[in-house]
C-alpha cells in the first residue's frame, strides 16, 4: 500500500484498527504501519530451512564483493521518501497558514511606529461625561464636555481627562496601520489597479457584498495586495 499519499488523519485510523500507537510524525507513522505488516507476516510464513540458509551462503561470494552498490539504490528510495515526506508536511502547513505581507519601511518610519506605540501605552483611555453613573454612557465613544457646570471640563479631581492637543502621537506615523501599511478605503476591484503592494494596504468598505467582495479578494491575489479586513466568504446561490 503507498502509506506516503495518504494524509496523515488516514494513517492514524489504520494505526487505530491495528491496535498500534497514533503519536508521532507522518514518517513515524508510515514505518510503524510497515513493521507491524512486517511482523504479521513474518509469524504467518515458516521458518526457511538449514539446506536453503547454505545454499544461499554458497551464492554469496559474488555478492559480498560488492557490497557498497548493492545498498546505494536502497538509500536513494530512502532518501527520496524522505524528501517526499518532507514536502507534503510543508504542504499541510501551508493550508493551515500562510504568511501576512508586511510593507517595506525605512528606518525613519520603523523608527516613528515605534515611538507611537510607546506614545499610546501612557496615553489615558478617554470616556465620556458621566460614562461612570450611566451604562449607556460608557458603551458609547469620547464626546467634548459642555456645560458650565461640568466638572470634566472644569479639570476637577476624580475626573476622566479630556482629549487635548498634547495627547497627539508623532506626526511620521500618523494615519498608518500598526503594521506600517497605508490604508486604502476600496468599494470596487477596479479601485485596486495603481496601488503599491509594498506600501498600501487595502480596507474594503463596510457597506461592499459578498459578491463584489470576492472580486476584491481575486484581484488583490492577483496584483499581491493585502487586505486588513479580509474574511471568509459563504459561497452560496450563484456565488
Amino acid at each position: 500500500m503507498a502509506y506516503e499519499k495518504m494524509t496523515v488523519a488516514e494513517l492514524k485510523e489504520l494505526l487505530k484498527e491495528r491496535g498500534l500507537p497514533v503519536s508521532g510524525k507522518k514518517a513515524d507513522l508510515i514505518a510503524r504501519l510497515i513493521e507491524g505488516e512486517a511482523t504479521s507476516d513474518g509469524a504467518s510464513e515458516e521458518a526457511p530451512s538449514e539446506e536453503t540458509t547454505e545454499i544461499s551462503e554458497e551464492e554469496s561470494p559474488e555478492e559480498e564483493e560488492s557490497p557498497e552498490e548493492e545498498e546505494s539504490p536502497e538509500d536513494e528510495d530512502e532518501f527520496e521518501e524522505d524528501e517526499y515526506e518532507e514536502e507534503g508536511d510543508f504542504e499541510e502547513w501551508d493550508e493551515l497558514h500562510t504568511a501576512r505581507q508586511k510593507p517595506v519601511l525605512d528606518e525613519s518610519t520603523k523608527s516613528a511606529l515605534k515611538m507611537r506605540s510607546e506614545q499610546s501605552k501612557k496615553q489615558p483611555k478617554f470616556r465620556r461625561q458621566e460614562w461612570f453613573r450611566y451604562r449607556r454612557l460608557s458603551k458609547t465613544g469620547y464626546r467634548r464636555p459642555r456645560g458650565d457646570d461640568s466638572s470634566m471640563r472644569k479639570n476637577r479631581k476624580y475626573r476622566s481627562p479630556m482629549a487635548r492637543v498634547g495627547y497627539g502621537k508623532v506626526a511620521a506615523a500618523r494615519g498608518l496601520h500598526p503594521s506600517g501599511f497605508e490604508e486604502v478605503l476600496v468599494h470596487k476591484a477596479d479601485h485596486l489597479d495603481g496601488l503599491d503592494p509594498e506600501r498600501q494596504a487595502v480596507r474594503i468598505g463596510s457597506s461592499v457584498g459578498n459578491r463584489k467582495r470576492s472580486r476584491i479578494h481575486e484581484r488583490a491575489d492577483e496584483l499581491g495586495l493585502r487586505i486588513l479586513n479580509r474574511r471568509q466568504i459563504d459561497k452560496r446561490g450563484d456565488l
